[in-house]
């Protein structure tokens, strides 16, 4: 079982509990590699990206997509986009370069964003059904909107935390699941949950070191929190790659589309139409 570059989902059943760790090395620097970002833009994406691995590993479907974007005014960030997909992870982040130097060393979210809004979406591949919550930015880091997002929206109580040690990202997040079949009530809509605050409290004793620890493997994660617990199952890892689904060729066959006529206001002196792709800074230069 790797302990980079990989999520582990467990259970704990008799709490009515789940979570996913995740540790995220080489392919959070490849990532990062591809920008030049400066280094409070990089936290952010670093942070972003092990929230979308948590997330983005939920779903059932191969083939589905999960992804979050942050869009924003007056603060030093316009817009952050990060996506899921079978394994897959990419990210970016759109910045204003002069309001970089003025930020403390970390920035909390008002200063990064000012005002703004985070979306989670998730797009299910067999069915074509697609699933969002919107919720405002706020709190001193983006794991509070998560938790917002599913308190509002999937109405499951979560404890999301992360952590960055210098090329090495990591996280953890625990939920408190519906009770009984589907149809029934959300746990936290009733008046007392006990189960919820007794994982919550081991939940938080979770430190930054532990989760960005490649030494330390993520069973002994779990183990460390809950070992006081008749029964935790396991759950298969799921393997992180790099992911950029841009292609040159297709690329081209979407320019090939517009008429001759705006194809030509597109192109340089060259007579190429570049066509810049955000997640990978790949500049794909088409001949019209």
């Amino acid at each position: 079982m790797s302990n980079i570059d990989a999520v582990l989902g467990f259970t704990i059943p008799g709490r009515n509990a789940r979570g996913r760790v995740v540790r995220l090395g080489p392919v959070l620097e490849s990532i990062l590699a591809a920008h030049g970002y400066p280094p409070a833009i990089e936290r952010l994406l670093s942070d972003a990206l092990v929230l979308t691995a948590l997330l983005g590993t939920t779903l059932h479907e191969g083939d589905g997509q999960m992804t979050m974007q942050a869009q924003t005014k007056g603060g030093a960030v316009d817009l952050l986009v990060c996506d899921y997909r079978n394994g897959e992870l990419r990210g970016y982040v759109k910045h204003d370069p002069a309001k970089i130097p003025d930020l403390p060393h970390e920035p909390d979210m008002q200063t990064l964003f000012g005002e703004g809004y985070l979306a989670v979406t998730f797009d299910q591949a067999v069915t074509g059904e697609r699933y969002q919550g919107i919720v405002p930015i706020e709190g001193k880091s983006l794991s509070d909107s998560i938790e917002t997002y599913f308190a509002q929206s999937e109405q499951i109580p979560s404890l999301v935390r992360t952590a960055l040690s210098g090329e090495i990202a990591g996280g953890l997040i625990v939920q408190h699941l519906p009770e009984g079949e589907v149809g029934r009530e959300r746990l936290h809509v009733r008046t007392d949950h006990p189960e919820w605050e007794h994982v919550l409290a081991l939940a938080h004793t979770i430190t930054g070191e532990e989760l960005t620890d490649l030494d330390l493997p993520f069973e002994d994660i779990v183990w460390r929190l809950f070992n006081e617990e008749p029964e935790i199952r396991i759950l298969p890892s799921t393997p992180l790659t790099k992911g950029c689904r841009c292609d040159g060729e297709h690329v081209r066959s979407v320019i090939m589309q517009f008429p001759e006529d705006q194809r030509a206001e597109m192109a340089d002196a060259a007579g190429l139409v570049n066509v810049d792709c955000a997640f990978c800074s790949k500049i794909f230069a088409v001949s019209i």
